[in-house]
């Protein structure tokens, strides 16, 4: 039996603390307890002070073995034990508790934690790899399994980390600030995986918050608000064919149509108000639905945990987190890697430009504006009740930068499409004169931003090679895609805002006035080649009043979807890469919500099935006509051959391909049927009908060109020779030489 020594409980004021000292103790506020816990020496050998409020008892503990070494006397205030020690070998706090007992290590015993070159990195804002730095690390340190949690917080009194496994106290997890960082650390043993925590935040001027963690790798479900440590086993990948070729699925003369998605309102278990689908759920279902219908990429609305589920994603305060709504962070890597392995990419939309205000977010974190801007004509949004990154701070510009490449490296994302530049990028973006406050040369661009958006590009490139950078910029900014060593912002494309709108208006007024903005269809072609777009009819389309995308549409149903088939048609056989948001391509009549799913019952009716029919097929058609893809972003792809026939509201154009391959488009946007309309063509000979939106397959009338026709030698609108067409009413056909120009 092993012998039990105690320390003989008598009060040794040796071990008192200074009167300062136990005030901060007690009320929660010291800003360095590891200075005064733990073990210390002084003149007369080593003791062992613990804090622990609301405990009987605390004895010590050899840690090898677990013989008791002494028992810690109470000192001046409640929860405050020490004792002196014969030796500092390591121990154990054997802790008795009014509702049970406990054996732990005494978290105070722990040295240093994060490295030199860590803090190196984090104080110049230039580190990479924050997921795997900063927040909840499962880890081992000297010999224990737990913990380490680290915040950045520089301007804090005090932080602690809080959860369970503490009662959720402040005082019992003081943190250490590692000053040259304005970091802040501790190592937690004997909790894992699956714990909820949050900081306890002591602000300078003394107010106390309960903050998520900035760079949790996983969160509770709303409307909880605790982050959560995640188990950082590394997930088995399977998709290394995919990775090794998606650069080249990336390239601009390769064909990419996206499916845009809101994962929470795809589909729901049971109906409108049924379980949401879990990331494995999606990945059985999903993906062959994407697949089915031709898509080669899945677009995510934003995925990262955001706590108001009707902000659809966009305002998140999880960074670093897939949103627990859906299941674990290896669910989500579970659906990336089905993904890939089916050959479908995966874009996430991506937040740098604007976080919400809510009071356990990243808002004046540590009591000052740490990560926006102070002043709230640079840091507020009016218009989304929103703070603004302030990007000219190098921690926030290196905070986003990590955020981004967490999501291409960690999880295999293929690309980030980032929402809102437009705001990003000028500083008096809706804002009233006197509202904005000039950049320093007096103009209105946000310079920090412009930076901030050309080294993320770069940086990108550079380390998540493969994957790609997409812009949601609405205005005429120049060379958003140039590269940046050629003064542009470096994103691969960008979203052609311009088009969507044009083409909108006009599809959306009757035929009679079509002849009027005849402009509206032509005028997208003047800028279509000065950057590389991506065509999108994207959620904000269809939503806030708008209604769905055949609402928009005039006439009575069976021209509803007519119109329908021929815009989408017209969407698919123009310059630019694809993006449609789901419903649309099966018509849905009921504008798009977030708290309901799609009416996948409308898919019992013709003409709803038709239009997918259509979407599937012009997916095909982009897919395997060069034409339709290969000089999506250079002007040698386009030809007018009728963009003036306004009296008629007819347009016909050719694209090319590469090799010289051309694809003949009509667009009949009248519900009058055209016969004998005469178009010219580059080859003579014979032609054919690759796809009629028409079709009676499709849900319409089914008129046409009978398959095949011939073009006669007769020169006409700058070709050598002409066809003569049967144009179906609001339909588009697309036609192509029988022989192609290398038989000839």
């Amino acid at each position: 039996m092993n012998d039990v020594i105690h320390t003989q409980p008598i009060l040794d004021r040796s071990l008192w603390l200074t009167e300062e000292d136990a005030d901060a103790l007690a009320q929660g506020t010291h800003h360095d307890p590891f200075s005064i816990l733990g073990i210390h020496t002084d003149d007369e050998g080593q003791f062992l002070r613990v804090f622990l409020p609301g405990a009987v008892g605390v004895d010590v503990l050899d840690r090898e073995g677990g013989t008791s070494r002494c028992c810690l006397t109470s000192m001046q205030i409640p929860g405050l034990f020490a004792a002196r020690l014969p030796h500092a070998a390591p121990y154990l706090l054997h802790i008795r508790w009014p509702q049970g007992e406990q054996i732990t290590e005494d978290p105070y015993s722990f040295g240093l934690l994060l490295g030199e070159m860590d803090l190196y990195l984090l104080g110049e804002g230039n580190h990479r790899n924050l997921g795997h730095c900063l927040g909840a690390q499962p880890m081992a340190v000297d010999g224990v399994d737990g913990v380490r949690f680290s915040v950045w917080a520089p301007n804090a009194k005090r932080v602690s980390v809080v959860g369970n496994f503490n009662s959720w106290d402040g005082r019992r997890h003081m943190m250490r600030l590692r000053i040259s960082a304005g970091v802040w650390e501790i190592f937690v043993p004997r909790i894992g995986p699956g714990e909820a925590y949050k900081y306890e935040i002591v602000e300078a001027q003394g107010a106390i918050g309960l903050r998520a963690d900035p760079v949790a790798l996983a969160t509770e479900a709303p409307p909880s608000t605790a982050s959560v440590v995640a188990d950082t086993t590394p997930f088995t990948w399977h998709d290394e064919e995919w990775i090794a070729q998606r650069q080249k699925a990336h390239d601009p003369s390769r064909p990419i149509s996206i499916y845009e998605v809101h994962a929470a309102s795809w589909r729901k278990h049971g109906g409108d108000n049924g379980e949401l689908y879990s990331w494995r759920d999606l990945a059985e279902q999903l993906i062959p639905y994407v697949l089915e219908m031709g898509f080669t990429h899945v677009e995510l609305l934003p995925i990262m945990e955001h706590p108001f589920g009707g902000s659809w994603g966009y305002q998140p305060l999880g960074q670093f987190a897939p949103s627990a709504r859906f299941g674990k962070p290896a669910d989500f890597a579970y659906f990336v890697d089905e993904c890939h392995r089916a050959g479908l990419g995966v874009i996430l939309d991506w937040v740098p430009a604007h976080f919400p205000t809510d009071p356990h977010g990243l808002a004046r974190f540590d009591g000052t504006a740490l990560y926006e801007y102070e002043h709230p004509f640079e840091g507020f949004h009016q218009d989304w009740d929103t703070y603004i990154y302030n990007l000219g701070r190098r921690e926030v510009h290196g905070f986003m930068l990590a955020s981004a490449l967490h999501w291409l490296r960690h999880f295999h994302v293929d690309a980030l499409r980032v929402d809102a530049v437009a705001s990003m990028l000028y500083r008096n973006y809706s804002r009233n004169e006197g509202e904005w406050i000039p950049n320093r040369y007096g103009g209105h661009e946000n310079l920090e931003t412009i930076d901030f958006l050309r080294h993320l590009n770069d940086v990108i490139s550079e380390e998540a090679p493969g994957t790609v950078v997409i812009a949601e910029e609405s205005t005429a900014w120049p060379g958003v895609t140039q590269p940046t060593d050629e003064g542009g912002l470096g994103f691969a494309y960008k979203w052609n805002m311009g088009w969507m709108h044009d083409t909108l208006e006009y599809i959306a007024k009757d035929p009679v006035y079509r002849t009027y903005s005849h402009h509206d269809m032509t005028f997208p072609m003047v800028y279509a080649f000065s950057e590389r777009y991506v065509l999108p009819i994207s959620h904000d389309e269809v939503v806030h009043g708008k209604g769905s995308l055949i609402c928009k549409m005039p006439g009575d149903e069976w021209q509803q979807f007519a119109n329908l088939r021929a815009y989408l048609s017209i969407m698919w056989a123009q310059p630019g890469k694809k993006l449609l948001f789901m419903g649309c391509e099966f018509g849905q009549w009921r504008e798009w919500s977030h708290d309901r799913e799609l009416d996948w019952s409308l898919l019992a009716e013709g003409r709803h099935a038709g239009v997918r029919r259509l979407l599937s097929d012009l997916n095909r058609c982009y897919g395997e006509l060069p034409a339709l893809h290969e000089c999506d972003s250079e002007p040698q792809g386009f030809t007018w051959v009728v963009g003036n026939d306004n009296t008629n509201s007819v347009f016909a154009w050719l694209r090319w391909s590469a090799t010289g391959e051309p694809l003949l488009v009509v667009a009949n946007m009248t519900p009058v049927p055209r016969m004998g309309y005469r178009l010219g063509v580059p080859f003579a000979g014979g032609w054919e009908e690759r796809l009629n939106s028409d079709a009676e397959c499709y849900g319409g009338s089914n008129m046409g060109n009978l398959g095949q026709l011939t073009a006669e030698d007769s020169p006409l609108h700058g070709q050598i020779a002409s066809l003569e067409l049967t144009l179906p009413p609001l339909a588009v056909l697309l036609l192509r030489p029988v022989e192609t120009p290398s038989t000839r």
